[in-house]
Parts: C-alpha cells; sequence; structure tokens
C-alpha cells in the first residue's frame, strides 16, 4: 500500500499550547483518582466473586464432571465441576473504567507536555507546522 501526500496544516500556537495544557490537567486527574478508582473496582470485583458463588451453589444439582481433591496435610477439600451456562445468565464481571497508570508512566508524560507547554510558550511563531505538531500530538 502506498502511502499519500504528507499532510501540511498550521495550527496556531495558542490552540496547541491550550490543547496541551487540557491533557496535562487530564492526566494529572487520571493520576490522583486512580488509587481510588482502583478501590472501587476492588470491591466491585470481590462483590461479583461472591454473587459467582452464590450462582455456582444454587445450580450445583446441575453439575457435571465433578471433581474432587481432599488434602489431608492442611484438612482442605477442594471441589471442582462444570456447568453449563445460558446467554445472559451469567453474572457479568465489572470492567476498569479507568486506565492505570505507572508513577513512571505518570512522570515521564507530565514533564514531555510541560516541556512542550514551556517551549511552545516561548515561541513568537502564531503557528505551528506539522512537525512540530507530530512530536506532541500523542499527548492530545
Amino acid at each position: 500500500m502506498s502511502r499519500g501526500k504528507a499532510i501540511s496544516v498550521k495550527i496556531p500556537t495558542q490552540k496547541v499550547i491550550k490543547a496541551l495544557e487540557a491533557s496535562l490537567a487530564k492526566l494529572e486527574k487520571s493520576y490522583t483518582t486512580q488509587e481510588e478508582n482502583e478501590a472501587k473496582y476492588n470491591k466491585a470485583l470481590e462483590s461479583w466473586k461472591k454473587e459467582l458463588v452464590k450462582f455456582a451453589v444454587d445450580r450445583i444439582v446441575k453439575a457435571e464432571n465433578l471433581r474432587t481433591n481432599y488434602r489431608s496435610w492442611n484438612k482442605t477439600l477442594n471441589v471442582d465441576f462444570d456447568l453449563t451456562v445460558k446467554d445472559g445468565e451469567f453474572p457479568a464481571e465489572p470492567e476498569r473504567t479507568f486506565e492505570v497508570i505507572s508513577r513512571h508512566e505518570y512522570t515521564s508524560q507530565k514533564e514531555e507536555i510541560e516541556n512542550a507547554i514551556r517551549i511552545l510558550k516561548m515561541t513568537d511563531e502564531e503557528v505551528v507546522n506539522t512537525s512540530t505538531y507530530n512530536a506532541v500530538a500523542r499527548y492530545l
């Protein structure tokens, strides 16, 4: 597949600065609320696991391929079985609705965005060329 002609546009510097500042604010908010969001997710996951146990126990009479394993050294019994589940019958597992950002990734992105903002604020150019825009586009 051949590549078409490169796009050459000029974007007002102030718009790029404003977009980068908004992106920085979003990154900081995502990072600071991450712990709270993770706690909510873990609570929902624990609730789902309890719901799953109840779901399985209520249907144990329909179990197939029952397997047991008793460990006498620690007095535990493992029971494993298969259930055939109809569509929509199985409890839905909670999903993460947020992005998990590591400390290293957060620090790196924050520094790069702040550097780009500082550089763009120092320029006298009214527009940003395509190559400069491409360098910061991943943060927008």
